[in-house]
Formats: structure tokens, sequence, C-alpha cells
């Protein structure tokens, strides 16, 4: 027999399943994974606290905001690492210019 703890956190975890393949296609990467964590943080808060016999509803509040938090500083993780590598690329790629530049007029 399915108790209503049990009911609540099967409901979050389908909703939140559902909002997270079908509320993205607009957002931006930022966004999407700030979503993605909150409804990840939620489905496992719910199912956590449902487990452990607590309220499935303040689980699920509470991994949301972790999980959103997560997702939030994930993403600025992978942006800050993408842009640092393009810096290195730059600064590679210009290095390289010069030294071309400079060799250019002596081979024949």
């Amino acid at each position: 027999m399915i108790t209503m703890k049990k009911l609540i956190a099967i409901i979050c975890i389908i909703t939140t399943a559902g909002l997270a393949t079908t509320g993205c296609s607009n957002m931006n990467s930022s966004q999407q994974s700030t979503l993605s964590g909150a409804a990840i943080g939620a489905a496992a808060g719910a199912v956590g606290t449902a487990v452990l016999g607590g309220a499935a509803i303040w689980g699920a509040v509470g991994g949301a905001a972790v999980g959103a938090a997560g997702g939030y500083v994930y993403d600025k993780y992978e942006k800050d690492k993408q842009a640092n590598n393009q810096a290195q690329y730059n600064q590679g790629y210009s290095a390289g210019q010069k030294a071309n530049s400079g060799s250019s007029s002596t081979s024949k």
C-alpha cells in the first residue's frame, strides 16, 4: 500500500521530470543549469525525506534550493573555464602570428 508521503514523492518526481524535459527550450545555458539542478534537487530531497520518514514537500523545497544553487555555480564554473581556455588560445594564436610574420620574408 502506498502511503501519502510516498505518493507525494512520486508526484514530485514526475512533475520535476516533466518540467525539466519540456521547460528548457527557450532558456539560455545558465537558466537550464539552474532549473536542472533545482529539479534534480527537488526529486532527491522529496524521495530522501519520504524514505526517512519526513515531510516530502520540505525535502523537495530544500533540495530544490540547494540544487538550483549548485546548478548555477556549476554553470558559472564552466563558463569561466571556457573563457580562460579561449583567452589562452588567443594568446597562443597571437604569439604564433608574430613569430610567423618575422619568418615569412626569409623562406622561399
